[in-house]
């Protein structure tokens, strides 16, 4: 499938520090992508590179097969056919609901404008704000204009610089959620760029987690935090611990929790030290098992509680357990494994 956005071996510096490297990724038509790092990575620059607000020192950049970003070469931002939603919205607040979405069809004709405006706000679910302005909007509300203003002209890839930053954690994940399925209605590419790996998880089919100007793993949400390829990735994604163990056979490694079994990813001799990740869903709350351990805190969560558990050799364990086994700070309780993916890294 062609596709719609081809990002080649991108490299961007601010004089001498280089902030991206060799970042390379594509998006095929209608699919959501997101950019994932922390504070510092580079994942903004990455955005504003696609958008035409940062000259690229090597690689290039294509949208829709068409090449918009090269060392020698650079479209001007308005020239790209690309949509932005920032963090703020960037509503105009003395023009109302109708009249920021028609804001950027000013070469349309009236009636084109009004019938696309009408189109977007079904769309949106915002039929019956059209005369409203934006401060008598809720902040999803407004969310919504903004990312109805972003497609009004039809671009043919939407940017979001993380639109849902200022909102509270559920929210932003409900709004992540929306937005995807309006995105998925209208059948636009779009990218995103998040440091909540929930609101990735909500939104995008693609995720790419960068650090330190590099992409580190891009793949689906699910494989991010079973396969992650290196240990930056099982840091960020998800909870879990890295505890020690020694390859049995390739397909099985021990640990202090006991033997876990799964195919190794690579092969590993025979009595080989490693680290294996585990992560709170892999420790099962089981009252009949020998294997015990000291509950040291807990985190109540609603439907479970997130145990922060010590072995007896001071190996500390994760263990999510549903929310009616309350157990006290210094308990000791019984768990066992039950680990589906086998992910280790080598202990140098």
């Amino acid at each position: 499938m062609t596709s719609q956005l081809d990002i080649e071996k991108l490299d961007v510096s601010y004089g001498d520090n280089q902030v991206l490297s060799q970042v390379t990724f594509s998006l095929e038509p209608g699919i959501i992508g997101c950019i994932l790092g922390p504070s510092g990575c580079g994942k903004t620059t990455v955005l504003r590179a696609i958008a035409g607000f940062e000259p690229v020192l090597g690689g290039r950049i294509l949208i829709n097969q068409v090449e918009v970003s090269s060392s020698l070469y650079c479209v001007a931002p308005e020239k790209r056919n690309i949509g932005m939603i920032f963090q703020d919205f960037a509503l105009f607040p003395h023009l109302s609901v109708i009249e920021n979405i028609r804001f950027g069809l000013k070469s349309w004709s009236t009636e084109k404008q009004q019938s696309r405006a009408r189109e977007l706000l079904a769309i949106t679910g915002m039929l019956a704000y059209g005369q409203a302005y934006p401060h008598q909007l809720s902040g999803g509300q407004q969310q919504r204009v903004a990312l109805a203003r972003a497609m009004a002209p039809q671009p043919g890839l939407l940017l979001m610089d993380e639109p849902f930053s200022g909102m509270d954690v559920d929210l932003r994940e409900q709004l992540a959620r929306e937005v995807r399925d309006i995105l998925r209605q209208a059948n636009i590419t779009a990218i995103l760029v998040t440091h909540d790996q929930h609101e990735a998880f909500a939104i995008a089919d693609k995720i790419c987690v960068m650090d330190e100007g590099k992409i580190q793993q891009q793949d689906s949400g699910y494989n991010l935090y079973h396969r992650p390829v290196n240990r930056f990735v099982a840091n960020f994604i998800g909870q879990g611990v890295i505890i020690p163990g020694n390859v049995e056979s390739p397909h099985s490694v021990r640990t202090e929790l006991g033997y876990i079994e799964g195919k190794l990813p690579i092969s590993h001799a025979t009595g080989t030290a490693v680290d294996v990740l585990i992560r709170p869903d892999d420790v099962i709350h089981d009252d009949s098992s020998s294997e015990t351990a000291i509950v040291i805190d807990k985190s109540f969560r609603g439907a479970d509680f997130l145990y922060y558990l010590r072995m007896d050799s001071g190996i500390e364990v994760l263990c999510l357990a549903p929310s009616h086994h309350n157990h006290r700070i210094n308990e000791r309780i019984g768990i066992r494994l039950d680990v589906d993916h086998l992910v280790i890294f080598d202990r140098n």
